[in-house]
């Protein structure tokens, strides 16, 4: 069944990208866009519908409650918000049978939220869906999997602006920096975990290949770094590769690159169209 029924959570830079290149790209509008909000976001949230109108949806809603956001009927969610929202919304969305499509995903470094994420899905038939996001390689990374992996590294080397109002900032001179420096070397969790809005690439590799705890993950803030760079080394039984991106920083928040925001655009149109690739 192709994609007519959307709820989207956040109306942030992540859900402007998504919804304009769906407004542009969709085979034909979908039945019905409902997005859900607090209620500080909502006119910002109704600002990004009306610009998009028919183009987008025939019927087009702001919710600020779970209740009525699922009561429009969405046949997928896609959560372009924040870790907590995956934790606060999530699992009633899954539970009434919902496709969850989650970009925030340093949400399931937690074994927590994971486990409520997978039993809601479990009661409800609802899928959680994790895309690719501000990184290449994922479907070599998944599809070595089977085969044996040895080792995945990843280095994430941003500006240190993208650093800014982390942990980083504890660490490290992030306005006296003069060349790169790496400040943080160890697991995919744990990196998940002090920089869960930078982290997300992370918590992705891992997850789709050896895990939270077996993926080494090197954070680098780099002065002379004007895109977001993502690296990851992988050693498998079937293929050893290397996957480097260099992706753009939104101009709304420079710790998110606008590949993040194509990723979920990619997967909904997937949806909606015959092909899926």
């Amino acid at each position: 069944m192709r994609l007519s029924r959307l709820g989207l959570i956040g109306a942030g830079a992540i859900a402007d990208i998504v919804l304009s290149t769906l407004a542009r790209d969709l085979p034909k509008p979908l039945a019905q866009v409902s997005m859900l909000v607090p209620e500080k976001s909502a006119a910002k949230a109704r600002g990004l519908l009306d610009r998009f109108g028919g183009r987008l949806a025939a019927s087009r809603s702001v919710r600020t409650d779970i209740l009525s956001f699922l009561g429009d009927s969405p046949a997928v969610v896609a959560e372009c918000a924040s870790h907590s929202a995956v934790l606060d919304f999530g699992p009633a969305i899954l539970e009434a049978g919902c496709d969850l499509i989650v970009i925030s995903i340093g949400a399931l470094s937690s074994d927590a939220t994971r486990a409520a994420l997978e039993a809601a899905a479990g009661r409800g038939g609802g899928q959680i869906v994790l895309p690719a996001g501000a990184v290449g390689g994922i479907d070599a990374l998944g599809a070595a999997r089977p085969a044996g992996i040895e080792s995945v590294v990843y280095t994430g080397r941003k500006s240190p602006k993208a650093w800014r109002g982390t942990r980083a900032e504890t660490l490290v001179d992030l306005d006296a920096l003069t060349g790169p420096v790496t400040f943080f070397e160890g697991s995919a969790r744990q990196a998940a975990k002090d920089y869960p809005f930078n982290a997300n690439v992370a918590a992705t590799i891992a997850l789709a290949g050896l895990g939270l705890d077996r993926t080494q993950v090197r954070l680098v803030a780099d002065p002379n770094a004007t895109r977001n760079v993502h690296e990851f080394s992988v050693s498998s039984g079937c293929s050893d590769f290397t996957m480097a991106l260099q992706g753009r920083p939104s101009p709304a928040n420079p710790k998110t690159s606008l590949m993040a925001g194509y990723s979920v655009a990619r997967e909904l149109l997937n949806r909606a169209s015959v092909i899926a690739i």
